[in-house]
């Protein structure tokens, strides 16, 4: 389902990320100035990987509340997009609320989007138009059509993204969010980026790859002393375009309500595109 009231679909981020002009490697602007924390090789980073891989799975078994920010850009005009919510993992459940903004004009209204995830499926709404009534698709069915999103805005593939971390290095230790956490970094391989997206948008990110020689997508996982995860960050730096994705987890084990609409207000729907969706 396209939404009518998103135009912004115009201004892909598949154009910023992805645009022929683009001037040197994948490896140059912010991701190149990350200094001392450039990612270990695979031989010293073994160790590391399995205590990324341990967190995710330990953080897979609870439940988080969701602080999701996402920026893009192609140098001139930057967006936001902001994905706030709870998620229980281990119940299959959850509620997010998504926005997107231009932070140049903070009092214009932005787009809005609400999702609830009910075991195999999602559920979104909102939107004026649908006059209360919700959409839907199954969870494992819907596609990614922008660099760096999530099908839906599904926590659990940024974090299976997350577990596919290669090269990584230890960082330190830092505070997150007021809680003591290690900081590990790495990157991503095209295949684990690619995952459930679009074909036409993979299409694209090979083309990409072809142009420069080759991409590099960073990834950053935060780790608490209970071995779960309070933060992770996706990285796709293009000289003075890009995305970055920043997720913050934070009120571990808390319960989430999530209640799925009633059955006489719901469209199931094919697939879903647009911004806000993914």
């Amino acid at each position: 389902m396209q939404r009518p009231l998103v135009p912004l679909v115009t201004f892909v981020v598949a154009a910023a990320l992805l645009c022929a002009g683009c001037s040197g490697e994948s490896g140059s602007g912010s991701g190149a100035a990350r200094g001392s924390g450039k990612p270990a090789g695979p031989d010293s980073a073994a160790d590391h990987g399995a205590a990324v891989r341990a967190a995710v799975a330990a953080t897979e078994r609870s439940s988080a509340r969701i602080d999701e920010r996402i920026e893009l850009g192609d140098g001139t005009t930057q967006y936001v997009i902001s994905i706030k919510g709870a998620f229980d993992w281990a119940g299959d459940r959850g509620h997010l609320a998504v926005d997107l903004r231009d932070p140049a004009t903070p009092g214009k209204t932005s787009p809005r989007m609400d999702e609830i995830f009910a075991g195999d499926t999602v559920y979104f709404g909102g939107f004026a138009e649908m006059e209360g009534s919700w959409g839907s698709i199954r969870r494992d069915r819907a596609e990614a059509h922008y660099a760096l999103r999530a099908p839906m805005n599904d926590p659990e593939h940024v974090l299976r993204q997350v577990a596919q971390m290669r090269r990584i290095s230890k960082v330190g230790e830092e505070t997150v969010n007021g809680v003591r956490a290690v900081h590990y970094r790495g990157t991503l391989t095209e295949k684990t980026v690619t995952q459930r997206m679009a074909k036409d948008m993979r299409a694209k990110v090979a083309t990409m790859r072809k142009q420069i020689g080759g991409l590099t997508v960073y990834a950053d996982a935060w780790i608490d002393r209970s071995g779960r995860i309070v933060r992770t960050r996706l990285d796709w730096p293009l000289g003075t375009a890009g995305v970055k994705a920043t997720m913050d987890l934070t009120d571990h084990g808390k319960p989430v309500r999530a209640k799925a609409p009633a059955p006489d207000e719901v469209v199931p729907v094919p697939q879903v595109g647009g911004p806000l969706s993914g």
